[in-house]
């Protein structure tokens, strides 16, 4: 007997209402974690670092000279160094509102336009920062969450209280 049930919980599922107007949640987003110094891998043209090719569907990000996480792609391929599934490690947010990340991050965010992306620290925790026009993607690790959560609903009340 097979039972196809889905247990999976996404890092943020408790607080989706409490973090609607700041963010949504965006989990279990298919990732590799590819090393290679080929030109494609899963039929992703890999950019240069910092870069992204591909949409926000399905994109490669140039995360170092040989360093590549491939978003919305899953299984292997062969000539690659190294192809780690690492779905399960991070969840994926995404932000409207560039004012919340600028009091976060120290990054100067006019450089990540559509199309770029950039490992740095938000709230004092690695993540990658992706670009995608007037939105950004936060991938953070499932157990650092909670925290950037809480850190963007604070700077959230700092930003329109001085705003007033």
């Amino acid at each position: 007997m097979t039972v196809d049930l889905d247990l999976r919980r996404s890092p943020l599922h408790d607080r989706a209402a409490e973090l609607a107007d700041v963010l949504e949640e965006e989990p279990f987003l298919p990732q590799l974690d590819v090393r290679t110094r080929a030109g494609v891998a899963m039929g992703l043209q890999l950019p240069p670092t910092n870069h992204v090719t591909g949409d926000e569907h399905r994109a490669a990000l140039g995360l170092g000279p040989d360093e590549y996480l491939l978003i919305g792609v899953t299984g292997t391929e062969p000539g690659h160094r190294s192809v780690v599934d690492v779905s399960a490690a991070r969840t994926t947010l995404r932000l409207h509102d560039r004012a919340l990340l600028e009091t976060l991050c120290p990054l100067d965010l006019d450089a990540l336009t559509a199309g770029r992306c950039a490992q740095t620290l938000l709230a004092r925790v690695p993540v990658v920062l992706w670009g995608l026009g007037a939105d950004h993607r936060v991938l953070v690790r499932g157990s650092f969450a909670g925290h950037v959560a809480s850190a963007l609903l604070d700077a959230r009340q700092v930003t329109s209280t001085v705003a007033q």
